[in-house]
């Protein structure tokens, strides 16, 4: 099993979204950046997730997700409506991935990003190291478990 964070504005997609209906998968689609597509396709059901709160007042790691359906094609990329089409993506040879993921845990408090740079066990988490900007990234279990206890 692995671990992951991955980032979004709360009023787009956040924590609670995943609360209002705790059982109901929710398509993590819609990423562009190649990176972290292929972090997506790493993905397994199973897997446990971070969700990151960024663009907005309280920035940083709200709860936890759970992976239900690994990595599928993006069906947004095929979906001329949809901002996150792609032209250059076809249904034969798709560019995009997707995964759903169910809610977890809310935190009581989100754990702000100033307080996850302060901590040297995370040093090495690509979240806090400068210039970090992709939506999808892995967690190792030690960072996993150290986040996990500052949430109580």
């Amino acid at each position: 099993m692995a671990h992951w964070l991955v980032k979004s504005e709360p009023d787009e997609c956040g924590i609670d979204d995943f609360a209002r209906a705790p059982d109901k998968p929710i398509a993590w689609d819609g990423v562009r950046n190649y990176q972290a597509r292929n972090f997506l396709a790493e993905m397994e059901t199973g897997d446990h997730v971070f969700m990151y709160h960024s663009s907005c007042k309280l920035i940083g790691v709200a709860g936890t997700l759970r992976v239900v359906r690994s990595a599928y094609p993006d069906p947004t990329q095929f979906d001329e409506q949809s901002p996150y089409f792609d032209a250059k993506s076809a249904p034969d040879k798709p560019r995009w991935k997707a995964v759903d993921m169910v809610f977890e845990r809310k935190f009581d408090d989100v754990i702000p990003l100033q307080r996850l740079k302060q901590e040297t066990a995370l040093a090495d988490l690509p979240l806090v190291k400068k210039g970090a900007r992709l939506s999808v990234m892995p967690v190792t279990e030690a960072q996993w478990e150290h986040i996990l206890s500052m949430a109580g």
